[in-house]
């Protein structure tokens, strides 16, 4: 149905999500103590995309919403690649120092540096001093939102042919985390990324 002046589009149901701590790998992690800690990171960007295969934007801010994703982007909307399978993906980051080893050719599995730019990661943001692979099942606090992180973003033969980039192989282990957002918000490049 489309919408007319005197008859407004109906509201979009939201996309299914699964809670980060019911991810398998996320209920495993939270029987064990601790964690990370000691750690600050900042946030550098913060993207999203309308509609699978889109055009990342970038933003000087970002109203997370808690339960449903980033205002704007396409998982929040229901319109990304996977959008129909329910999964833990309110939320994505990566982190800046696997774009710069990428860019060092470190590790060498793809013949030459590969310089991957924020825009086009696909993830949603880009933080520094923050580790993503430690904090599946933690919680942890991008400015006022708070997330909980569900489970490690591996990469895809998908991202490597939407991109044209060598990019599978050295991403694997390294292409960001999957969170839940607990507490929604705004945030903004350069708020403090801090363990809770």
């Amino acid at each position: 149905m489309t919408s007319t002046p005197d008859r407004p589009a109906p509201e979009m149901p939201a996309p299914q999500m699964k809670a980060a701590f019911d991810h398998p790998a996320a209920r495993i992690a939270l029987t064990q103590p601790d964690g990370v800690t000691g750690w600050q990171g900042r946030l550098l960007h913060i993207h999203v995309c309308p509609a699978a295969a889109a055009a990342m934007v970038e933003l000087p801010e970002a109203r997370c919403v808690a339960g449903r994703g980033v205002e704007g982007d396409r998982y929040f909307l229901g319109t990304g690649s996977y959008s129909a399978k329910p999964e833990v993906r309110e939320i994505t980051l990566i982190e800046q120092e696997a774009l710069d080893a990428l860019a060092r050719n470190d590790p060498p599995l793809q013949g030459g540096p590969v310089l991957l730019p924020p825009h086009l990661h696909r993830r949603n943001l880009t933080v520094r001093g923050v580790p993503l692979n430690h904090l599946v099942g933690r919680r942890f606090q991008v400015g006022e939102v708070i997330l909980r992180g569900g489970r490690l973003n591996f990469p895809c033969k998908y991202l490597e042919k939407l991109l044209d980039m060598p990019v599978f192989l050295p991403l694997y282990n390294r292409s960001g985390l999957n969170c839940s957002i607990e507490r929604g918000g705004v945030i903004r490049p350069g708020d403090a990324v801090l363990p809770l």
